[in-house]
């Protein structure tokens, strides 16, 4: 009996709190709810009646996502083991999304309900247990920094790794190099004598067989020559497969719709905050739909030459994230608060970028081999970021190639 009515009090308080967080969303006087059906258990009917107070209510997207997630957190244990179970679900689930519902750029109501719902019962995790579920408080941490809550809720304290910017190990800092070259100099000058009596010889050598000498000058000239032609060509081809070439920005699709041809492929008008949208054609069709895209931050390659995919123009290249067997694919993710237009930089490989990539050379085919996403998920180049004025490019798929 006890049991039973502290499990009613939990739920009450439950209903309480998705209730308080609801009408902030939704711009709703919490005094309009009456009291009695906030203690109900039935938070499918509650939620029903706060959208028939809400003036938005009625044009909810994806009512019918957000409805399951609802009954997900009314139904949501209060027994430890099985609370337990359905954590490591909600955490397995959010391995593979940055959010429950919708793009991440604006937490839906389906985050709201769920983020409600658990709240309390993340607070009282120990440190050992919070490690069980990575995803989870990754997801916990973006809401409660994205989402006003009026301080309705106590801050959960999530331990970020520290971010380290990684560096080619070949790599060496001026300071290293002055130090080589004053260490030469100095073992070179400890013996001046030997110097002076080789460029004496040299004199004489020269001198005696003048005639004999012009051949090897002209020799070694030519040498020299073929050395810098040489290097010339090397560091050019080492340019053409550097990613410094690519002009990479940070996008916002404002429309994307199927294509009409082909039924992989979607198109989309990309703002690049110069005043025009560019029209560019993605496979993600078998992943997203084309309002999941709408309103989309993304990283773009803008200077692909621009070409018919099936008929329709395309002048970009949306980057993104894949799993090993590509049954995952998500597009790149700036940062919040990156300006639009932004180039994207990689450390080390800072560059003016070609106007137009030539396809011919095949660059792009030499430079994605190298796009990875880390352990954290962070985009990188040859391990270095992909990075704006506000951090790093993110994924929520670690380990994931990038195309």
């Amino acid at each position: 009996m006890a049991a039973a009515m502290e499990a009613g009090s939990a739920i009450s308080n439950r209903n309480r709190a998705i209730v308080s967080a609801l009408c902030k969303r939704l711009s709703i006087d919490p005094k309009s709810i009456s009291t009695d059906s906030i203690g109900g258990y039935d938070l499918t009917s509650l939620f029903s009646n706060i959208l028939q107070l809400s003036a938005s209510g009625a044009h909810l997207e994806d009512q019918t996502e957000i409805m399951k997630w609802v009954k997900f957190a009314s139904d949501f244990p209060c027994e430890a083991n099985a609370c337990r179970a359905t954590l490591k679900c909600l955490n397995e689930d959010l391995s593979q999304r940055a959010v429950l519902l919708g793009d991440g750029l604006k937490p839906s109501e389906a985050d709201i309900v769920v983020f409600s719902a658990v709240h309390s019962i993340l607070t009282h995790l120990t440190n050992a247990e919070v490690q069980e579920f990575p995803n989870l408080m990754r997801w916990m941490d973006y809401i409660q920094n994205k989402v006003d809550f009026g301080g309705a809720f106590e801050t959960v304290v999530v331990n970020k790794p520290a971010f380290e910017l990684s560096f080619p190990k070949n790599l060496k800092a001026d300071g290293d190099l002055t130090s080589n070259r004053a260490s030469r100099d100095l073992k070179n000058s400890d013996k001046p004598e030997q110097n002076i009596n080789a460029r004496k010889g040299t004199a004489e050598k020269n001198v005696a067989t003048n005639e004999k000498a012009v051949e090897p000058q002209k020799s070694g000239k030519s040498m020299e020559e073929k050395k810098k032609s040489s290097e010339k060509d090397s560091s050019e081809k080492e340019t053409e497969a550097s990613i410094s070439i690519l002009n990479i920005q940070v996008g916002i699709i404002r429309k994307a719709w199927k294509h009409p041809s082909a039924d992989s492929l979607l198109v989309e008008e990309i703002d690049l905050g110069d005043g025009n949208l560019r029209q560019v054609v993605s496979g993600l069709a078998k992943y997203y739909g084309p309002e999941e895209l709408t309103n989309r931050r993304v990283v773009l390659i803008s200077n692909v030459k621009p070409g018919k995919l099936r008929d329709v123009m395309s002048s970009g290249l949306v980057l993104c994230a894949s799993n090993e067997d590509h049954t995952v694919v998500e597009p790149i993710i700036p940062p919040e608060g990156v300006v639009i237009g932004e180039r994207i930089s990689v450390s080390s490989y800072e560059g003016k970028p070609e106007d137009v990539l030539n396809p011919k050379k095949k660059q792009l085919e030499k430079i994605t081999p190298f796009m990875y996403t880390d352990d954290k998920g962070v985009a990188t180049y040859k391990g270095i970021p992909f990075m704006t004025t506000a951090g790093p490019c993110t994924s929520s798929i670690p380990k994931a190639s990038i195309k």
